[in-house]
């Protein structure tokens, strides 16, 4: 951890560059006259960001792109950094913001960081006048609270960002039942527009190459990505995968949205040698420790099938169906392929309709993120379950967030699986499960499961249940060949991203520019190549691994 910049968690790039600081002066000196990129990194206190855009911008000046940075300097109302758990006194947050407990932490690090390189740094507040916030201010206020999720301006949907940021800041999936909901909507509804105001006239006076933002949803990363968009600048999304050192880039929208609609020529044509299968299913089974991944959620995770059978209360002598829940609050997008409303709208309806299905079990497992991710659910599902069914149906079994039975353990005994907007569907097909999804599922459109589209067409999929036969061998192979592409060509390794095993979760380990020159490390030259010419994100695995 040496080059940890002092009381803020990110790299010291002064200490990094050591004895090759001449050569990246000359790099910079000659990336001057290329080609404009933009790293929107806006919260520089969400450390993992602002290591990971440091990284990119070396790689990217390294390559002839003249890098400049984007900060918030306390200018926006409302941000990614800001959750409820942080203010005891919501008034606290509603009267100030981020400006008392966040900004002082998040802003002047993130400064330092970007000195250390001497790239250019651009500020949200520098594009935004007196006369500016009050206007967006007066626009915020006036909209319809009913309104707000569908607030489309300049092409720009300010509302459904403005939601997400304020779902995710409450860690619910809806603002029903929360007294200042619609207070605290409107300030992200307020930096939404503050945000975009911002970059429209940054890229109205600067042209980019590309603008990179992290995640490309939430308060301000989502209207960095959608503002991009409309200005005819190519936007670049990232988040860190699920595979330790690695990452998901998506060109012109959330990976959330990306992967269910990449085209399948991207992966169909892929040989998957017995050698890159037995890797795949490698990986697969080390996915129930978290043994090579960045996160888990149990260590020790039960397996045995009686002790599952047992502690269910499972009939062996009637078929059981899985059902595997997301995160409530989390990517709280539109779809339009979903069949529900939302996620608890379709849980709702299907528990009611096992109710009259008593020849069939449901086991309904609640994701262990509810618990153990960050910021934990406070719409917790079990809780949900609790309220709408004061007495479950006899056949409708709950596995709580906080059990250690193995959610895999528990799936392999399944005829089918339920999901809505988990990323499971891509391992349970892997092992010849068949999958119903209903929600925006990345294993959706890929010719491997049964997507429903309309409420109607969910429940005569659910008809049809129990299926007489698992996956065939050849919608199998085709699940691993699919696999395969997901987690190790869409997932892109940077080895010198290392976890730390707290917060932030990785940081730069580097001594040099040994691992930032083009050649040095695949994956990066992949990004790049992708953030300066548009090149698919996609790591060629199949040469480069086995």
């Amino acid at each position: 951890m040496r080059h940890l910049a002092r009381h803020s968690g990110l790299p010291d790039w002064r200490a990094i560059l050591g004895a090759d600081r001449p050569e990246w002066e000359a790099a910079r000196k000659r990336a001057a006259s290329g080609p404009r990129v933009l790293l929107a990194t806006s919260t520089g206190g969400h450390l993992g960001i602002a290591a990971l855009d440091a990284a990119l911008a070396v790689g990217l000046t390294l390559r002839g792109a003249n890098v400049e940075f984007l900060l918030c300097d306390e200018a926006l109302p409302a941000c990614q950094m800001c959750e409820a758990s942080l203010y005891p006194r919501l008034e606290r947050f509603l009267d100030d913001g981020p400006s008392r407990d966040i900004c002082g932490r998040c802003y002047a690090p993130a400064v330092r960081m970007i000195e250390g390189l001497g790239l250019t740094l651009r500020r949200y507040g520098d594009h935004l006048g007196t006369g500016d916030r009050a206007r967006l201010d007066g626009m915020a206020v006036t909209r319809r609270t009913s309104a707000v999720a569908d607030y489309v301006i300049d092409g720009i949907p300010v509302g459904e960002h403005a939601l997400a940021g304020a779902l995710r800041f409450y860690a619910r999936g809806t603002l029903q039942g929360e007294p200042r909901g619609e207070a605290v909507l409107r300030r992200y509804l307020r930096a939404a527009l503050y945000t975009s105001q911002s970059l429209l006239r940054l890229l109205d006076r600067h042209t980019y190459r590309a603008v990179v933002a992290h995640h490309g949803i939430y308060i301000p990363q989502g209207i960095v990505a959608e503002v991009a968009k409309q200005s005819d600048t190519r936007a670049v999304t990232w988040n860190p995968a699920y595979r330790r050192h690695c990452f998901i880039f998506s060109h012109d929208d959330s990976y959330h949205r990306t992967l269910i609609s990449e085209q399948l020529e991207a992966w169909e044509g892929l040989e998957l040698t017995p050698a890159l299968e037995e890797r795949t299913m490698r990986y697969l089974r080390s996915r129930r420790t978290g043994a090579e991944d960045w996160i888990w959620f149990h260590e020790r995770a039960r397996q045995d099938e009686r002790t599952i059978y047992h502690e269910l209360g499972l009939d062996r002598s009637r078929p059981v169906i899985g059902l595997l829940t997301n995160v409530v609050w989390d990517a709280q997008l539109h779809y339009e392929s979903n069949a529900f409303a939302s996620m608890l709208d379709w849980l709702c309806e299907t528990v009611q309709w096992f109710a009259t299905r008593p020849d069939l079990q449901l086991v309904i497992r609640v994701h262990p993120a509810e618990i153990n991710g960050r910021p934990a659910s406070r719409q917790p599902v079990s809780e949900f379950l609790k309220q709408t069914f004061p007495e479950l149906p006899g056949n409708v079994f709950v596995v709580p967030p906080e059990s250690d039975v193995s959610t895999y353990a528990v799936m392999e005994r399944c005829n089918a699986a339920l999901i809505f907007g988990t990323k499971m569907g891509v391992e349970l097909t892997s092992l010849g499960i068949p999958v119903i999804v209903a929600g925006e599922a990345w294993i959706r459109n890929k010719g491997l499961t049964f997507d429903a589209s309309s409420r109607d067409e969910y429940f005569r999929l659910l008809a049809a249940l129990p299926f007489e036969e698992p996956l065939n061998a050849e919608t199998t192979g085709r699940a691993r060949r699919y696999a395969f592409h997901f987690f190790f060509r869409r997932m892109i390794p940077l080895p010198f991203m290392q976890p730390t095993g707290g917060w932030p979760p990785f940081r730069v380990s580097a001594e040099g520019l040994d691992a930032f020159r083009p050649g040095s490390t695949p994956g990066l030259d992949v990004i790049c190549d992708g953030i300066l010419d548009r090149a698919p994100f996609i790591y060629p695995a199949e040469l480069l691994e086995v």
